[in-house]
Formats: C-alpha cells, structure tokens, sequence
C-alpha cells in the first residue's frame, strides 16, 4: 500500500503526471550506469571490467583518459542519483537538476553531430531532445514546490 500510493502521488497526496515515475526511475537507472563505468575505470582488473565487451568501443575511448574521466562518471552519478532523490519528492532543484542534464546530453549530441557522427548524435538528439521537452511541460514543472 505504501509504495503504490507513493508511485502514485506526491507526498502530499496529489496527482502524479503520467511517466513521473519513468523519469524518476531513469534518473536513478542513469545514476547506477554512471558509477558502474567510473568503478570500472578507476578500479581496473575486477570481474566488472567484462560488462565492457557490450561497448568496447566506448572503452577504447575512455579507458586512456584514466582515473579522470572514472571521477567525472562518479560525479555524473552522483547528480543522476541528487536528481532522482529531488525528483521523487517533488522539489524545485531536482527537476531544475533533471532538466539541466538532459540539457546537456542535447547539447553533447549536438556536438557529436557537429564532428561528423551523425548517426549516433542525431539519435541522441532526437531522444534527449523528447525528453527535454518532456520536462519542461507545464503539467510537470507546476509538480514542483
């Protein structure tokens, strides 16, 4: 009774727009992937670094930039997880947060369609784009205290 009714409404007791909970559970999905990959760049030759056969190419990418870019995946993670935290309850500064990095992962995809890529920026675009104007719906932002 108890999660259902929160999955359902706010802590308040009011509606929820529909794909509330989608977005929430996205933010954290995003917050678990984000740190898998920083554990996996920082904390090399562990039985984790086998899930890289799923994106090698991402590895050969990431994997010269070290023990850097495995802090910024932790700190990606750690505001993926602040946003959903701020998200399940209904504050202003997680969907500020939601939106300001979906925001980027737009202007990141635009970047890579701007190099050349564009299969895989154009896609990201269409996406996060989506999502972004998701987000900025009224009915969403006015969810918000």
């Amino acid at each position: 009774m108890g999660v259902s009714r929160y999955l359902r409404s706010d802590l308040t007791g009011g509606p929820v727009a529909p794909g509330f909970c989608a977005i929430g559970i996205f933010l954290f999905f995003g917050a678990m992937m984000a740190s898998l990959a920083a554990i996996t760049l920082l904390w090399r030759g562990t039985s984790l670094d086998r899930l890289w056969i799923l994106n090698p190419t991402a590895y050969k990418q990431l994997a010269p930039l070290g023990s850097t870019i495995g802090i910024l995946f932790l700190l990606l993670g750690t505001a993926l997880a602040t946003a959903g935290i701020g998200w399940f309850r209904r504050r202003l500064w997680g969907w500020r947060l939601a939106v300001a990095i979906i925001a980027t992962q737009v202007l990141g995809d635009v970047v890579n369609c701007i190099r050349g890529d564009w299969l895989r920026g154009g896609t990201g675009v269409v996406i996060a784009g989506v999502l972004l104007l998701f987000l900025l719906r009224p009915k969403f932002r006015d969810a918000f205290a």
